[in-house]
């Protein structure tokens, strides 16, 4: 008997505070069926734990206090999801300022020159102390096959021989640097 009028009653506190209810969580939340489902959340809260309010005289206000309660982490939710998106925008931002940045300030002709002479000193490096001799006087000092002959007392032959040796191995290590190659060296 006491559930039949704990369920009559139950039937007209949902009938009479339902839309108020509804109204009330749907101001904050912005959303009719979120507040719906927040209204009858707290009613069947209520519902379960009647027995342990029975010296809670004032029913609707303690089930508005639940409605206010869950509207209130809702938006607390809401407010933590939008901060952390913020700073997410903000990170992604400056992370595509800073891609953008780097790639404006990338010179690859400086690159490629940088590892194209980082390659031509490796290899130079390589060579016979002869060969190298000869052929930096014959690129970086400019001299002619006769001159280089006459410092070193050797043939132009010979000094032919030692540059086709340095040119050889200079085009199979810059194979991938070919342009830079003939600009530089042929």
């Amino acid at each position: 008997m006491e559930n039949t009028v704990d369920l009559k009653a139950f039937n007209q506190l949902f009938t009479d505070y339902q839309g108020r209810f509804i109204r009330f969580a749907n101001t904050y939340v912005h959303d009719m069926a979120v507040a719906e489902d927040f209204v009858v959340e707290a009613l069947l809260y209520y519902w379960e734990n009647r027995h342990f309010l029975k010296n809670k005289s004032n029913i609707p206000a303690y089930i508005l206090t639940i409605i206010k309660h869950k509207c209130l982490n809702h938006l607390q939710h809401i407010q933590v999801r939008e901060v952390v998106a913020e700073k997410m925008k903000n990170y992604a931002e400056w992370e595509l300022n800073t891609r953008i940045a780097t790639l404006e300030a990338c010179e690859p002709y400086e690159l490629f020159t940088a590892e194209a002479q980082e390659i031509v000193d490796r290899t130079l490096n390589e060579l016979a102390e002869q060969t190298r001799r000869i052929f930096l006087m014959s690129r970086y000092q400019n001299k002619s096959h006769k001159e280089i002959a006459g410092e070193l007392g050797v043939t132009t032959k010979n000094v032919e021989f030692h540059i086709t040796k340095a040119l050889k191995l200079l085009r199979h290590n810059l194979k991938d640097y070919l342009p830079f190659f003939l600009i530089f060296f042929g």
